[in-house]
């Protein structure tokens, strides 16, 4: 396509007319965002020299890797973005949030109702590992799953755990809770001194900045050691 304005493009070729005619499935990552680009009142403007709402929007999905990285991208940076003002970012965002929604949704099920259930779901993925994964699953007000995120693989006997980073990852996504999820090589479930002095250390800085750890989930080969089944996460909450 060449820089012109979409509204020259023939009907058939142009994002909305596409949607509306064959269904958004039918489309690319920067056919929608055009399409979020073009619509509404918000300061970009197509007919800039050298480029359109479709040019721009590969250049942004370039620039930002993607849906992923867009989605990740805070506000203040979109905001740098020729083009884009606090009117088109906003709907960049409310796209996302509406996704997330819908996902959630999908995801609200009894999977994680009990450590039990959290064991049985992460087991498949430690099977046969030879060292330690620690995974941060994130929750809503409601528990719902909003996602999950590998924060580091270790040795065969400990895996060193960045709170600040798990932090990160769930101010990011907007959580209120998390569960903490680590296997055990050995299969012996049974915590460490380590797994005791991580799970306190993340109490304390949930607790900070307002999240709660809910539980941290050790996986064995068969069995599986809950912080809150045992009450070792009241334990350490106290100390």
């Amino acid at each position: 396509m060449s820089s012109e304005r979409i509204k020259s493009w023939p009907t058939k070729e142009r994002p909305r007319e596409r949607l509306l005619a064959e269904g958004p499935e039918r489309l690319t990552d920067a056919d929608l965002l055009a399409i979020i680009l073009r619509i509404g009142s918000g300061t970009f403007r197509e007919g800039v020299p050298g480029t359109n709402a479709y040019e721009a929007a590969l250049s942004i999905l370039r620039d930002f890797r993607g849906l992923r990285g867009l989605d990740r991208t805070r506000i203040h940076d979109l905001l740098k973005v020729p083009g884009l003002g606090p009117a088109k970012v906003a709907q960049i965002k409310a796209a996302f949030e509406l996704g997330k929604r819908v996902c959630a949704g999908k995801l609200t099920a009894p999977a994680f109702e009990s450590s039990l259930a959290v064991a049985n779901h992460f087991r498949p993925r430690f099977t046969g590992k030879r060292e330690e994964i620690v995974i941060a699953v994130f929750l809503n007000g409601q528990n719902q799953r909003l996602g999950e995120k590998d924060i580091t693989e270790g040795t065969p006997t400990q895996a060193t755990v960045y709170v600040r980073r798990i932090l990160e990852e769930a101010l990011h996504e907007s959580a209120a809770a998390i569960v903490l999820v680590h296997n055990h090589p050995s299969g012996n479930p049974e915590p460490s001194a380590g797994d005791d002095e991580t799970t306190h250390d993340l109490l304390r800085a949930c607790k900070l900045v307002g999240l709660v750890l809910l539980d941290h989930v050790i996986v064995g080969e068969s069995d599986h050691y809950s912080y809150t089944d045992s009450s070792r996460l009241k334990e350490l909450e106290n100390e």
